[in-house]
């Protein structure tokens, strides 16, 4: 009886989850203006022939580097020509060398120093926005004369106000916003392959 309880009020959670994350994904119609302004700026910015950079931690290190291989591999489109991205935690020689030799919190700035050019665009996800090594690589992309983009969550956080532009996710569930973030970056890559010759 007990074991038949726990899977109805696991049910219940199910449906709860499901119903709260589809809430939040449709809460992002209401910021398809911020959506617009920085898919097209990417796409603008690729297509001139800057790069783009991506970081994020754990589940957001995940989006980060789907982001950059659909950039540089194909999103839905074989024709379309391969744009410079480059996910700053996929590279675990990387991470573990600058965690080691200086610390956590300086593994995505030493290597936006290393590959920043102006004009070039580094996208943090992040669902707190208050991951110091984020914070540090949006200062980094900045006085490289680059742009620092946020997918950000539960308010934004203290990496909101080095975003040239975010998107603040409305949710304070780590789970909806990195859903909510996979959308956007999704959304982002339509506007690669549709607008990119």
């Amino acid at each position: 009886m007990a074991d038949s309880n726990a899977r109805i009020e696991l049910r219940s959670y199910v449906l709860q989850s499901i119903s709260q994350s589809a809430e939040v994904i449709a809460a992002l119609k209401d910021q398809i203006e911020t959506i617009d302004r920085i898919a097209q700026c990417i796409t603008e910015r690729l297509l001139s022939g800057h790069k783009l950079l991506t970081a994020g931690n754990g589940g957001s290190a995940a989006e980060a580097m789907h982001l950059a291989q659909e950039i540089t591999g194909k999103y839905s489109r074989a024709d379309r020509k391969p744009l410079a991205a480059i996910c700053l935690c996929a590279d675990a020689t990387a991470l573990t060398c600058i965690g080691n030799d200086w610390d956590f919190a300086s593994v995505f700035s030493r290597q936006v120093e290393a590959l920043a050019k102006p004009g070039d665009m580094l996208v943090v996800f992040s669902s707190s926005g208050n991951s110091e090594n984020l914070i540090r690589a949006c200062a980094a992309i900045k006085a490289a004369g680059g742009l620092a983009i946020g997918l950000l969550g539960k308010g934004g956080g203290s990496n909101l106000p080095l975003c040239d532009m975010a998107l603040v996710v409305p949710s304070q569930r780590t789970a909806c916003i990195q859903e909510a973030q996979q959308v956007v970056l999704h959304l982002i890559l339509e506007y690669i392959d549709r607008l990119c010759p």
